[in-house]
């Protein structure tokens, strides 16, 4: 169906289809196989049009229907007790999920994938994976309040990736900074199983009034159907069924073009006016109902509209605003450009509706209404190209049970122990390689990437990075706040996907808490690469499961997320990426735990947690040794549990003046951030009991380093001690110093420490 710019195309309508009935249609070009082609006439009773082909084909796909992922997420459900939903106004299934946070606030927020077209045109396909989940925020009533950018790239000095980092970077500041939301939070890794296949995620939160909450359903007959935001192109075609669901041969960018028709193009001056009008709208209470439009475009947010509603419904696409000729219904259905938006108004409404659009210049225009029969039925130059049940377009796609099975090599790479490594001892051996770890590309400081994104626009940033979490402020009146952290451990999925899972949720769990924010609901991105390989799919399934059973054990509810498969380069998948995003609630901001240790002198350092002899899948083995093999560090939720109730204790009782969770890179990496965010000395004692490299190297779970106010020290421990909590003295604060010194082992000096943190990635990307 390539487009056509000269002649008129000629109409395909459903008669036409049905007097055709073997007419040749290019359904396996675009996405489908012959099966789901076979069903699709079924449902029909007869071939679809063009048009209806095209809906069909992205709503189909991988992206957008779940089909082989669809069996595994039920287990969410499954798992999730009645009061994990108390606090959920909206959950799986929804355009992004929604908890109630308490003083009548709602806080939305969500995580999604742009990876495929940020990996074709890196500033396009970073800067609409913004502008679209941003607008999935919008669409559930919120105002979006922040952003926050989990990526992952090829190695760090491979020269693809000096192409693709910072085009996505300057994608995600460009379009973030126009926005005006700060970027909060997120992560910068690099691995070669990413060479070829960047992951882009991003992910929006937004607050609103618990009454403001709106979804996406076409209710009413008679009621009227709003397309309002920018006009509708060619950019976008096939997003869904081109890039996002299928897998990379290794030449798109040959010639530097082959794929880029289906990348967006976005534009962040229309999006921000868009969010104003739509806030306005809502206020009004002026909408019924509303979609965004994203992936999949019009197809999307009309069919799903309807088959959320309680009738039919009946669209027009003559008054569609176009800003290229001679498109074809196929394309203007498939277009996948942004800044649009999709609205139910009630008819007396509608005045008032396009009022406000006009006053913020926003394009606005009735395309259609609400029908009491059953179907969705698009007309264009007066025939009908469209006519179709929308819930067989929208929610009944093919659902795969596909093939999955425990890899074959999987027990060699388990048994492939770092028993054998060669460990430092001396002083000099362990000075030299905490200086390798820290200047290493995914432990060195990301400031380079950050420092491009606006962090505190608006005001109501209270933590951003490299904190452990993003905190903004919700209400200005009371202080109330929330806390986002995203994070994931491919080696730790890699080696047990399962146990690797959880310690993805332990960790951004644990961050959310280090703030001190009590920890109240998770999103997630499966990133994994083809669904045809039963490796994969058992990848998968383990980690599906690990996410689910852990969030039951924590009680905090998965509201909603993002399958992304396809992440490979011909045969060779990413590591699997299960990107898990926590959200928590702090009453009160100004009770937000720092990173950085501050210039109290004397403070002490306590060490919570236990640090047992963990290498498998650590940093110092990826780094030092280039192994990957083993079983990652044991998880122990219900510690991880305890470890936030009291990190949320000691915030709100004015216990702890700087915090900061353990893990890549172990104790070592948290003294080294912990004195250069503060820019303040300390000097850090070991255990006598244990080797210092595995004190200083170990990345066990459930710990953390806190700061603690010598007045407050023998309250707090006196309160890990009743709870049962393991805790030792780990150093003192010393401003004076000028450097970290770890006891019996070496003394760094800040500027040194400072130089070797952050001068990687500026060396590599400048």
């Amino acid at each position: 169906m390539a487009p056509s710019h000269v002649d008129t195309p000629a109409i395909d309508t459903t008669a036409r289809a049905a007097e055709t009935p073997d007419l040749p249609q290019p359904y396996v070009e675009l996405g489908l196989a012959d099966d789901e082609y076979a069903r699709i006439k079924e449902i029909l009773g007869r071939r679809p049009t063009e048009a209806e082909l095209a809906m069909y084909s992205v709503m189909w796909s991988e992206h957008c229907s779940y089909k082989s992922s669809k069996k595994h997420l039920s287990y969410f459900g499954k798992t999730t007790t009645p009061e994990m939903r108390e606090k959920m106004l909206a959950g799986i299934g929804e355009n992004a999920g929604v908890v109630d946070v308490g003083d009548g606030w709602a806080v939305t927020f969500k995580v999604e994938s742009h990876n495929h077209p940020s990996y074709v045109e890196p500033y396009q396909g970073a800067a609409t994976g913004v502008g679209g989940i941003v607008r999935d925020i919008l669409a559930m009533g919120a105002r979006p309040l922040a952003v926050a950018d989990p990526l992952r790239f090829g190695p760090a000095d491979a020269p693809d990736t000096r192409r693709v980092l910072p085009g996505v970077v300057a994608g995600i500041a460009g379009y973030g900074n126009c926005l005006g939301l700060p970027n909060i939070g997120g992560e910068v890794v690099f691995d070669e199983s990413y060479a070829g296949n960047p992951l882009v995620n991003a992910l929006c939160v937004g607050a609103m009034r618990v009454e403001d909450l709106h979804l996406a359903h076409a209710s009413g007959t008679g009621n009227k159907i709003i397309l309002f935001g920018a006009r509708t192109g060619l950019d976008g075609i096939g997003g869904v069924s081109v890039l996002a669901s299928d897998t990379f041969s290794g030449d798109e960018t040959a010639g530097g073009r082959k794929k880029l028709p289906s990348v967006q193009v976005g534009d962040p001056f229309t999006e921000k006016v868009l969010i104003e009008c739509c806030l306005e709208l809502f206020a009004k209470k002026l909408v019924v109902g509303i979609q965004d439009l994203g992936g999949a475009g019009l197809s999307c947010a009309t069919s799903e509209l309807a088959a959320a509603g309680d009738g039919g419904m009946y669209i027009d696409l003559d008054q569609v605003p176009l800003r290229a000729k001679n498109m074809t219904p196929a394309e203007i259905l498939s277009s996948e450009s942004q800044e649009r938006m999709c609205a139910v108004v009630a008819p007396s409404d509608v005045d008032a509706f396009m009022a406000v659009c006009a006053k913020w210049d926003v394009i606005a225009t009735e395309i259609g209404e609400v029908t009491d029969g059953d179907h969705l039925v698009i007309t264009w130059r007066g025939e009908t190209v469209v006519d179709v049940p929308p819930r067989t377009v929208a929610h009944q796609g093919p659902v795969y049970d596909r093939p999955y099975a425990r890899p074959a090599g999987q027990d060699t790479v388990q048994a492939n122990t770092t028993d054998s490594l060669a460990r430092p001892s001396t002083p000099d051996e362990l000075r030299d390689t905490l200086l390798k770890l820290v200047s290493s590309p995914n432990l060195a400081s990301k400031e380079w990437v950050t420092q491009q994104y606006d962090r505190y626009v608006r005001g109501n940033t209270v933590l951003a990075q490299p904190a452990d979490s993003g905190v903004i402020r919700i209400d200005e009146s009371t202080g109330r706040g929330v806390a986002v952290a995203t994070d994931c451990n491919s080696r730790f999925v890699y080696l047990d996907p399962y146990a690797g899972t959880q310690l993805a949720l332990a960790e951004a769990y644990r961050n959310v808490a280090t703030s001190g924010a009590m920890p109240v609901a998770v999103t997630n991105c499966l990133n994994f690469g083809s669904p045809r390989d039963p490796g994969v799919m058992w990848q998968f399934e383990r980690a599906v499961h690990g996410l689910a059973d852990g969030c039951a054990q924590l009680g905090v509810p998965v509201t909603g997320g993002n399958v992304s498969f396809y992440n490979q380069t011909g045969d060779t998948a990413i590591l699997p990426t299960p990107v898990v995003g926590v959200l928590g609630v702090i009453d009160d901001v100004t009770r937000r735990i720092p990173t950085g240790i501050g210039n109290e002198a004397g403070e002490t350092l306590l060490l919570l947690g236990e640090t047992r002899d963990e290498f498998g899948g650590s940093a110092w083995a990826h780094v030092i040794h280039g192994h990957l093999g083993g079983l990652p560090p044991k998880v122990d939720l219900e510690r991880e549990r305890l470890l936030a109730e009291i990190l949320v204790a000691g915030s709100r009782d004015g216990m702890i003046s700087a915090a900061h969770d353990l893990s890549d890179g172990g104790l070592a990496q948290a003294l080294v951030e912990m004195v250069l965010i503060g820019q303040c000395g300390a000097r850090a004692i070991l255990a006598d009991d244990q080797d210092p490299f595995v004190q200083l190297f170990s990345e066990s779970a459930g710990r953390v380093l806190v700061a603690v106010p010598r007045s407050e020290e023998l309250r707090f421990t006196e309160m890990c001690d009743a709870r049962g909590l393991p805790w030792r003295r780990a150093g003192v604060v010393d401003p004076e110093a000028g450097a970290l010194e770890i006891q019996d082992v070496a003394t760094f000096g800040l500027d040194e420490l400072s130089t070797a943190w952050e001068g990687t990635l500026p060396a590599l990307f400048d």
